[in-house]
């Protein structure tokens, strides 16, 4: 049976080099904290406050490095907390999406769309998916091989790059739902 890792993908943002500069001040870059499982990517030891209409997230990571566009990823739970209404999308599909308020050190930036719920995924390489029989795009039910709360996970959509490593992401409210807890493994049920 082909089995791959599940990581828990905990509340994070991405930011583009302008916001990061207003946020955290002139010629500020990301610094990394610790690697990710995904290559060249990584969580940075700077940290942001996410502000909704109703409360706030405090010292939330920014993964690296910049990107091309602001997104803000949360939880279900968070967005709630927060009291806003956050879809449920794959990364990078921000239009339309909510708005929200970063605050840093230096300074604030209200985004006119980019706060989501990130769909669950997993990350395979083009010779991964030939072995598991998918392609990029589809939509697959994973069985978590969770020892307390055994639980299967649709809507799962696969992506395909040269520059990923096998790996399913869920978001935290989904770890808890599955008790997804340490090193976790899942399998794609038909």
């Amino acid at each position: 049976m082909n089995k791959f890792i599940i990581e828990t993908s905990a509340r994070h943002i991405h930011v583009t080099d302008e916001v990061l500069e207003i946020l955290c001040g002139k010629g500020a870059k990301l610094e990394v904290k610790k690697a990710l499982s995904q290559p060249g990517q990584f969580a940075s030891t700077t940290r942001l406050d996410i502000v909704g209409p109703k409360n706030t997230l405090k010292n939330v990571s920014i993964l690296g490095p910049t990107r091309k566009y602001n997104q803000v990823e949360v939880s279900l739970s968070d967005a709630r907390t927060l009291g806003v209404s956050a879809p449920i999308r794959e990364s990078g599909d921000i239009e339309g999406s909510s708005p929200i308020k970063l605050v840093g050190p230096c300074g604030e930036v209200t985004l006119d769309k980019g706060l989501i719920v990130a769909k669950r995924h997993i990350h395979m390489t083009p010779s991964d998916a030939e072995q598991f029989g998918v392609n990029s795009g589809d939509i697959v039910s994973v069985e978590v091989e969770s020892k307390e709360r055994k639980l299967i996970f649709g809507d799962v959509v696969i992506r395909v790059s040269p520059k990923y490593a096998l790996a399913m992401h869920i978001d935290t409210d989904e770890c808890n739902a599955a008790a997804a807890f340490g090193e976790i493994y899942g399998h794609i049920v038909k």
